[in-house]
């Protein structure tokens, strides 16, 4: 199949990327590193292995790009508003857009937009970080959970999934629901603690007191996931994201890189949708709304 990446990022870059290296035509989006791809390449610094796509297929604007059949979205969401015009020139009526995003509520607003679109969602398990123009770095982790949220056809996410892992990219298949909401059992405390407690993620899940922050937030995002009727996620679920995080290289989530290089932050797709989804079910989260509240603050008083 025919791919196109819009975000070439620490996320976008890293699976497009090991896209490319396995032979399969992807098209780039890459803005501000557009001369540099072309003159350098694409290079992906990984802990599975190190490459350098040569001569990307690499373009300014979507307008340039040709129809594809599967979209990867990784930009950050407080970009999500320029999608549905990003989209149009390279969207036909069979492609798949697949966000891989984080939050909850992005698959949702995006079809609200652009109602015949065939979404599905990606959710990277990786450590990997931007750390230079088209240069990725990627630590730790690496897998993507596939998840369908409105393709017409199973089969062809499923032919995403086996492209990716012939890419060298482990990959499953799970339920829309479940596989986001057992996403954001990771996402929201770490990526909004680590900014607020100016830390990484080893630190914070080693120390007692994070530990007990990280937990209690967790099991707020458990309960409400069960409110929205992801019954199956439960104690155990938190118990082994800790225990893995204490196993990763220290971290800095995505969000703490934002706030570390004065990029505006995820907030309403990591935490005030959740927290709508919240006051809607019924379900009182008191550690998630002042999370919320201390990031909003931190971003409206930045020094």
């Amino acid at each position: 199949m025919k791919y196109a990446v819009i975000g070439t990022g620490a996320i976008g870059g890293y699976y497009g990327g090991r896209l490319a290296h396995s032979g399969q035509e992807v098209h780039f989006l890459a803005h501000s590193d557009y001369e540099e791809m072309r003159s350098q390449g694409l290079q992906v610094d990984s802990c599975l292995g190190s490459f350098i796509i040569e001569n990307p297929r690499a373009y300014r604007s979507t307008s340039e790009m040709p129809v594809v059949d599967v979209v990867f979205v990784a930009l950050k969401t407080v970009n999500n508003h320029l999608l549905p015009e990003m989209l149009k020139p390279i969207v036909g009526p069979d492609t798949i857009v697949v966000l891989i995003q984080n939050g909850i509520g992005v698959e949702e607003d995006l079809q609200a937009q652009m109602p015949g679109l065939q979404i599905a969602t990606g959710l990277g398990f990786i450590c990997s970080t931007k750390i230079g123009p088209a240069h990725i770095s990627h630590q730790d982790y690496g897998a993507l959970t596939l998840a369908n949220y409105s393709v017409k056809d199973d089969n062809r996410v499923g032919q995403v999934a086996t492209d990716l892992e012939q890419a060298g990219v482990a990959t499953d298949i799970l339920p829309y629901d479940f596989a986001r909401w057992r996403k954001a059992i990771w996402n929201l405390p770490f990526n909004g603690l680590t900014v607020a407690l100016n830390t990484d993620t080893l630190s914070l899940v080693n120390s007692e007191e994070g530990y007990a922050l990280l937990k209690n937030i967790m099991m707020e995002v458990i309960a409400l996931a069960n409110a929205a009727g992801v019954e199956s996620l439960n104690v155990e679920h938190a118990l082994s994201n800790l225990e893995a995080t204490r196993s990763m290289l220290p971290y800095a989530p995505s969000m703490k890189v934002d706030w570390d290089h004065h990029r505006p932050m995820e907030i309403y797709y990591l935490y005030t949708k959740a927290l709508q989804k919240a006051d809607a079910l019924g379900v009182k989260a008191p550690y998630l709304e002042m999370l919320e509240k201390q990031l909003r603050y931190l971003e409206r008083h930045r020094r």
